[in-house]
């Protein structure tokens, strides 16, 4: 028993950048886990999202035509439960994302692997597989192991681990199944796009964010001024998305978006919750402007201030020329 089994994800013809991610935190443990790296596709035969999992590390992807392209929970986790026991693999990775959810629990259940969720970490010390999640909201991490356990099934946080930079040079299997007819007790209707936005939290390389410590919604239009003045990208905090005081497209986070392109992030009177840390503590420069010394946001920033945000909004007006 031995190897990592990646079920990756796609859509509309590309794979899933949380796929990608974790080809990157499978790569790093593959010096302490015997055998290969395989991800394992579930496709109608495009190419695409094939293509894309062909990065550096992966020695081999795994093909099964289930006859079509959209996620169907019931499929994906009888192909995986059917492939691990001829594979037998030793760690099984799914994306920490809807899809991921909707079957790793019930695949690692069935299987008897162990199992934990939302990983943000994963090492092998003395043989053994370590996983690291957060708990408390954010506020410490565990380090979890797996005693007794020859197989372990994890979900993997998003924009947590970096992705290969590289093609690799991974050998295709095509395999069938049991499930490969793709029989189904459900029926994808439609994938529906999210509204149009003139923004693109995603693409954007620097980004200014205000949360709740810039007091109220009155306040936004100062903060727009001046990152349109700079030049930079508006982004926002759950609670304002919420609101409506900003249309989601400019929210930052697990339930907004991900700010998967940026450089330097600016994080105006935002606290750092954990569902916001999601989007945007990988960046190597975050500027974190918050009154309270003790916001979480300051434990992922490289610098950091404490002077009131509409004190900072004064003077960047006042600098910019917009008072």
């Amino acid at each position: 028993m031995s190897g990592i089994l990646i079920v990756s994800e796609h859509l509309n013809g590309r794979a899933a950048r949380i796929s990608k991610e974790i080809v990157g935190a499978a790569n790093a443990l593959k010096s302490g886990i015997d055998g290969p790296l395989r991800v394992l596709m579930l496709s109608d035969g495009d190419e695409g999202p094939l293509n894309d999992m062909n990065l550096e590390g992966v020695d081999e992807i795994v093909i099964v035509n289930v006859g079509s392209a959209h996620f169907d929970a019931s499929i994906y986790e009888d192909v995986t439960i059917e492939l691990s026991k001829t594979l037998r693999p030793s760690l099984i990775l799914f994306g920490h994302t809807a899809n991921g959810m909707a079957c790793a629990a019930s695949v690692a259940a069935r299987l008897g692997t162990g199992y934990a969720s939302d990983i943000i970490g994963m090492k092998v010390a003395a043989g053994k597989l370590i996983a690291t999640r957060s708990a408390h909201g954010g506020k410490i991490n565990l380090d979890l192991a797996f005693p007794d356990k020859r197989v372990v099934t994890l979900t993997i946080r998003g924009a947590t681990f970096k992705a290969p930079d590289s093609a690799g040079h991974a050998s295709v299997v095509e395999r069938e199944s049991t499930r490969g007819d793709g029989k189904s007790h459900i029926e994808h209707v439609d994938y529906i796009d999210p509204p149009a936005a003139d923004i693109d939290i995603a693409k954007a390389e620097i980004i200014l964010s205000v949360g709740r410590g810039i007091q109220n919604a009155d306040n936004i239009p100062r903060f727009a001024a001046i990152a349109e003045k700079l030049g930079v990208t508006l982004g926002c905090s759950r609670p304002f998305a919420d609101a409506g005081f900003l249309p989601k497209a400019h929210q930052v986070g697990q339930s907004g978006t991900v700010a998967s392109n940026c450089k330097l992030y600016i994080a105006i009177g935002i606290s750092g919750a954990v569902q916001h840390l999601y989007g945007m503590k990988h960046i190597d420069t975050i500027i974190a402007v918050n009154n309270d010394p003790g916001a979480p946001i300051f434990g992922f920033a490289k610098f950091g201030s404490n002077v009131d945000s509409l004190a900072l909004a004064d003077a960047l007006e006042a600098k910019l020329g917009l008072s």
